[in-house]
């Protein structure tokens, strides 16, 4: 799949090359007449090797992480140029409306830092510009004016598209994970359904007939069936190219005959290893009730979306934690909850809260605050 912002690349190489034929056939015309020739043919052929350089870095896949800071490099380059202008130019030619040093090839930087930036990275592009050319030319006329304008809106316009783009790319990078992992979870469901499933499934119905210790392991294989049936619907999270997991999806493979858990249909994608503790923490949560409960005990698990946080609650409808258990368990050197799950989500930068009470169940809630750097930019 190409790569979603290769056409606006090649676009702005394209643009850099037009723009230089412009510049150079407008310089030749006003030659004679700028202060420095020798200095306006220094420019031009400066600016013919940078292009060069900028077509080979904006097109070539060597350097496509390097896309960024060359683009920064060029709009340091351009204002550069522009501001050779007052050396080179008359204030004649410019009293006559000619054009400064670079002219419209300098703006190639603006477009360049909207692509790799988006629409902060082309907004940003546009003023260093601007300042240039009004520095360059010490004047801000009406012509000035338009062309400063002119620059905002390319800032703007392919900003925009590059952030557009960009979000396509996801949704097809998603849509194509999605649908080969439902025809892999399809493919397996069907070899799994004509011999695991099956015997699990027979497993359980003649433990339930034959009763006493036979009943007992039928239900572990009823639990089983269950558990295996989830994970070849919903499928495990896998790890994304960017470091990223499905927390809703992961959390939803512990559900079994006794385990409910509830997500949004949606992903959840945190990155993998926030992923992998908030997992850890969630099963020693049902381990706990597996334990001090009973292994037939129900447990619910839910998974909620805040506008700045991700909470998880597991809640089972025991006897309760009675009241200072806790503390005489980490006394006696039982660190379960305070490493095991207050240690994690302490890690995390989140808190773990405890809801207990005789006759009323246990419930744990863990909050941990998302930022911008966290989860995935909705698209």
């Amino acid at each position: 799949m190409e790569r979603p912002l290769e056409p606006l690349w090649r676009g702005v190489v394209v643009y850099r090359v037009l723009t230089l034929v412009t510049v150079i056939g407008v310089s030749a015309f006003h030659m004679t007449d700028y202060a420095s020739p020798a200095g306006a043919g220094l420019v031009l052929a400066g600016m013919t090797a940078w292009t060069a350089v900028l077509a080979r870095g904006y097109l070539g896949e060597a350097f496509e992480a390097r896309r960024g800071p060359l683009a920064l490099a060029d709009l340091v380059v351009s204002a550069g140029i522009m501001l050779t202008t007052p050396l080179i130019v008359t204030d004649a030619q410019l009293d006559a409306s000619a054009p400064g040093m670079g002219s419209i090839w300098t703006s190639g930087a603006v477009l360049a830092c909207a692509v790799a930036y988006r629409i902060p990275g082309g907004v940003a592009a546009a003023a260093v510009i601007s300042a240039a050319l009004v520095v360059a030319k010490a004047r801000a006329t009406l012509t000035e004016l338009n062309d400063i304008q002119i620059l905002m809106l390319a800032g703007l316009t392919v900003g925009f598209a590059s952030l557009v783009l960009r979000r396509a790319a996801e949704r097809v990078r998603r849509a194509v994970a999605e649908e080969a992992a439902a025809a892999e979870r399809e493919r397996l469901a069907r070899a799994v359904h004509d011999g695991v499933l099956q015997v699990l499934a027979h497993v359980g119905r003649r433990g339930a007939e034959l009763g006493g210790a036979a009943a007992k392991l039928g239900a572990l294989a009823g639990e089983q069936e269950v558990a295996l049936r989830t994970l070849l619907t919903s499928g495990n999270a896998q790890v994304d190219a960017e470091g990223r997991r499905d927390l809703a999806a992961t959390l939803r493979a512990l559900a079994s005959g006794r385990v409910s858990v509830s997500a949004p249909a949606h992903p959840v994608e945190l990155p993998a290893a926030t992923v992998a503790e908030l997992d850890a923490v969630v099963r020693a949560a049902l381990a706990n009730v597996e334990r001090h409960v009973g292994a037939d005990a129900p447990a619910w698990v839910l998974v909620e979306e805040l506008d700045d946080a991700v909470e998880i609650s597991v809640r089972d409808d025991g006897p309760g934690i009675p009241a200072g258990r806790l503390a005489e368990a980490e006394e006696q050197g039982r660190l379960g909850v305070s490493r095991s799950m207050r240690g994690r989500v302490g890690d995390l930068g989140g808190t773990l809260d405890l809801d207990t009470g005789p006759g009323r169940g246990t419930e744990w809630t863990i909050r941990i605050p998302v930022g911008s750097g966290q989860r995935r930019e909705s698209v």
